[in-house]
């Protein structure tokens, strides 16, 4: 199996496809594996054309670029983290993805101010953080109907009003899509 070099990814399908991208040493940063990031766009469907995505942990931002490189209508990339952030501009421009709205803020504090409302939100917050079982209940009123959440851990949170309608493992990383319960 073929590995980035560390501080960079490459995009594995769509407009952007094999494009590299760079990001900075951050604490906590460790993006999506180009494996899971496969498999979770066969999930989605390979066109997101139409769809509202929220990337609300972006740091590297390869899930929010892979959503634009499969046509997403919107994809906004929440991240707090100054430095992290610039590069996601710097990737961003290189791209020329207009369809991609940054944000500089503490997500959950973004989060409970947005009125916004998303097909697809993926979550990948910092691992080993309690963050997932904080957002994970303040996301079913930022869903459209049939809104589905992605979300990476360590170990699940309670899952209570959430339907797992997938999930994988690779190595430590445990990955899902949900959707809340009706």
């Amino acid at each position: 199996m073929n590995r980035a070099p560390r501080n960079q990814l490459r995009i594995v399908g769509g407009e952007y496809r094999r494009r590299v991208l760079r990001f900075p040493d951050a604490q906590d940063l460790r993006p999506t594996p180009d494996r899971v990031r496969e498999t979770l766009f066969n999930w989605l469907g390979q066109d997101l054309t139409g769809r509202h995505c929220l990337d609300l942990f972006a740091g590297s931002g390869a899930l929010g670029f892979e959503a634009a490189s499969r046509n997403a209508a919107r994809v906004v990339m929440v991240e707090q983290a100054r430095p992290v952030h610039a590069a996601l501009a710097a990737n961003r421009h290189l791209l020329g993805a207009e369809r991609i709205e940054l944000v500089q803020a503490e997500a959950l504090g973004w989060l409970a101010r947005c009125a916004d409302r998303f097909d697809v939100v993926f979550l990948d917050p910092p691992f080993g953080s309690d963050l997932l079982a904080r957002v994970l209940p303040l996301l079913p009123a930022r869903l459209r109907d049939g809104g589905q959440v992605y979300a990476e851990c360590a170990r699940w949170p309670d899952l209570t009003g959430w339907q797992t309608l997938r999930q994988g493992q690779a190595g430590t990383v445990h990955y899902a899509l949900l959707r809340p319960v009706s």
